[in-house]
């Protein structure tokens, strides 16, 4: 059972990485969060890992932080919520906001991360509340300032920049630079600006 793994980032895409380790690469499926929070290629990297084995499937889930894999873990002992959706509801959703909607029970926010229906979404927050209010008292996990806002909108320029095939690291850059040049702060805005200086 591989419950962590690091080496040098070989290759990263929105959906998986793979680590080259000792010469052995590894391919690993990421949430959006751990992607965003990847070196650049060639660079060395270490993930959490949760080991999937089936009968017929043997797969690798990866995670940047402690509390992104408790979170999938947490999914998916839910009934009817596998791997893959849980990596896509931690996608669709930062880690933090995922674990207060469920500590609190809010199964209308957990409704509007995609892939999740109504019926999903009631077993989530009826399912996992206490265990979620349990980890929220355990660990000091407070979120930096809740991502509202500004932030929002760097990270969601940041996910466009990065899905029209630029990468993280210049990307954040020139939003940083955007940031600084732009007196009104709006989405269309930043993307623009940003792509300015990317040319």
């Amino acid at each position: 059972m591989i419950a962590h793994l690091s080496g040098l980032l070989f290759k990263k895409t929105t959906q998986s990485v793979i680590i080259d380790a000792d010469g052995v690469g590894y391919e690993i499926f990421v949430p959006l969060s751990t992607f965003y929070a990847l070196p650049e290629k060639n660079e060395r990297v270490g993930l959490h890992i949760y080991t999937y084995v089936r009968e017929d499937a043997l797969a690798l889930f990866g995670f940047h932080t402690k509390l992104e894999k408790t979170l999938f873990l947490m999914l998916i002992s839910v009934s009817g919520i596998g791997p893959r959706l849980s990596v896509n509801i931690l996608s669709g959703i930062g880690p933090h906001e995922l674990l207060k909607a469920i500590a609190g029970g809010d199964a209308v926010r957990l409704q509007a991360i995609p892939g999740v229906g109504k019926k999903t979404s009631e077993r989530i927050a009826l399912e996992l509340k206490d265990r979620a209010l349990q980890v929220l008292g355990q660990q000091d996990i407070s979120p930096p300032p809740a991502m509202q806002g500004e932030d929002r909108l760097l990270d969601d320029a940041l996910s466009a920049l990065i899905n029209l095939g630029y990468s993280s690291k210049p990307a954040t850059q020139a939003i940083r630079r955007a940031q600084s040049v732009l007196k009104d702060i709006t989405l269309e805005g930043l993307i623009k600006e940003a792509l300015k200086a990317l040319a």
